[in-house]
């Protein structure tokens, strides 16, 4: 896939994590939110470098991502500790029996926002260059 399509499919999951919370189900936006931020990451990474497309774990892609996106100051350092903090509210409200509160669940959303605005930026940026 290329970064415009896993960008418009995490647009596709970030529109799914705000109907989730409005519905009320914070275990689903945080699912949403996080695979938003997942897809974005893919995006950013594969725009630097088409072997990206190997990485087989959410923690290796994220590991990825860290080095090659927040350490070089592409990416803000908030939006790096972002996606690591909403994967760990992902797995818990999908394997776990903790349940998500609302207030965690917006924030996560609301992360998720500035994550998917700041790498399609990023992205655009780099296709004119």
């Amino acid at each position: 896939m290329k970064p415009d399509g896993l960008l418009a499919k995490a647009e596709r999951a970030l529109a799914s994590a705000d109907l989730l919370l409005s519905a009320g189900d914070p275990e689903g936006a945080c699912n949403r939110a996080y695979y938003a931020m997942f897809d974005s990451a893919r995006a950013a990474l594969l725009q630097i470098a088409p072997d990206f497309v190997e990485i087989r774990t959410h923690g290796g892609l994220i590991s990825a991502f860290s080095q090659h996106m927040v350490k070089p100051g592409h990416i803000p350092v908030e939006l790096g500790k972002a996606i690591n903090a909403t994967e760990d509210m992902r797995v818990a409200a999908d394997y776990k029996s903790e349940p998500i509160n609302l207030e965690n669940a917006a924030w996560a959303v609301a992360e998720a926002h500035r994550f998917v605005v700041a790498v399609r930026w990023l992205v655009s940026r780099n296709d004119k260059a």
